[in-house]
């Protein structure tokens, strides 16, 4: 069946069909057929002539309302489109010349109008079309080839990857590109590191408990590792209330040595992440471990497991989260990567993900930028012993 045509009425002719029903004696379904209308399309116009006498239900809108609504729903419209594709394309239209604008149109042209793009960009719809049919440059066909490389990438990177960490793998995979280009095939396909939301604390130092100077002072890189180690407490949204995850990270490689994962928040929580870094790591005495005030660090049973071996305590300055800033930070890309964009429905769905995140993506495969954009496992075992990594 044939698609009927959309026509366009204006509103003496809508007012005239009215007439023909109401005063030349036809009924709404011989009018609609002679005038090659939809029986439902007379009886709207009827409808609205109703409201526009004032004789309408409540609440409806008139024709002039409904035409107003409209022009600046439009309106809206466009603004919107206006800033979405300037976004995109900002950096890429700074460069300037006819070449890059194409390139962003013909990125673009599945979410906006070649019309639209053409008249925010000042260009021709008919020279872009011919830039279209233009044979592809070695440079474009380059480019193209290395566009699908950076998304692979930002793809393998969870989509968490922004041009500096893409840069460092294509490097890695042997592509000589520069960063300014990556940043141009980025921009260009919309691709972009997740952005961190606010840090907000949860740290309750509200007890008597004794509390420890801060020995570390901000000290965030030495030089070997098993030197300082850093621990703080997080918490998991899931449907099945509060996930909570204590961490120990070693400052030298910043990788996750220790962690420990229950639905409360006690003294077993961060003995259980303390203990798997222990195990694993087997420290020389000395080392300083460094927390904030909460009361689970502060608690008797933890303090003695410390100086069972020899660990010097460290604890921030009240009030001072970035005292203990490398471990919060760590915390703030979990959440950014992981637990922001899940909705975990059960504990065990939420353990497995952190699970995965922590031990395979964040210490194996996730360039960090303090390491020179490699992982913390490919930082020992590019600085130490194969052993110690293992």
């Amino acid at each position: 069946m044939e698609r009927r045509k959309r026509r366009s009425f204006n509103a003496e002719f809508k007012a005239e069909a009215i007439r023909l029903v109401r005063e030349g004696g036809k009924s709404v379904s011989q009018v609609a057929k002679d005038l090659d209308l939809t029986d439902s399309a007379l009886r709207n116009w009827m409808k609205q002539a109703e409201v526009d006498a004032g004789k309408g239900p409540a609440g409806a809108l008139t024709t002039a309302e409904r035409e107003e609504f409209t022009r600046l729903r439009k309106e809206v419209r466009q603004l919107t489109m206006e800033r979405d594709f300037l976004k995109k394309g900002g950096g890429l239209l700074r460069e300037g010349g006819l070449d890059v604008k194409f390139e962003l149109m013909d990125a673009q042209k599945a979410l906006f109008p070649v019309k639209f793009m053409c008249e925010q960009l000042s260009v021709s719809r008919s020279g872009y079309y011919a830039w279209q049919r233009r044979p592809e440059s070695a440079r474009q066909a380059s480019d193209r080839v290395l566009a699908e490389e950076v998304a692979r990438v930002h793809q393998e990177s969870r989509r968490t990857y922004g041009s500096p960490r893409v840069h460092a793998e294509l490097r890695t995979r042997g592509q000589r590109v520069s960063r300014k280009r990556v940043v141009r095939l980025m921009r260009a396909q919309g691709l972009a590191a997740r952005r961190r939301r606010r840090y907000v604390t949860t740290t309750d130092s509200r007890h008597r408990r004794p509390v420890a100077p801060n020995v570390l002072a901000r000290d965030f890189s030495p030089a070997q590792p098993n030197t300082s180690w850093v621990t703080d407490i997080t918490y998991v949204d899931t449907r099945e209330g509060w996930l909570y995850l204590a961490v120990v990270l070693d400052l030298f490689s910043r990788k996750v040595v220790g962690w420990s994962m229950s639905d409360t928040i006690d003294r077993h929580l961060v003995l259980g992440a303390l203990d798997m870094a222990l195990k694993s790591r087997q420290p020389p005495r000395g080392l300083v471990h460094h927390s904030d005030r909460g009361s689970q660090y502060a608690r008797e049973e933890y303090q003695q497991a410390l100086a069972a071996r020899g660990m010097e305590c460290s604890m921030s300055r009240k009030g001072n989260c970035w005292d203990n800033a490398v471990v919060e930070s760590f915390f703030s890309t979990l959440k950014q990567e992981l637990v922001y964009t899940t909705d975990f429905t059960t504990h065990q769905q939420a353990r497995l993900a952190l699970f995965e995140y922590i031990e395979v993506f964040y210490n194996r495969q996730r360039r960090h930028s303090t390491l020179g954009y490699v992982s913390p496992v490919n930082f020992e075992l590019a600085a130490l012993p194969q052993k110690l990594a293992a």
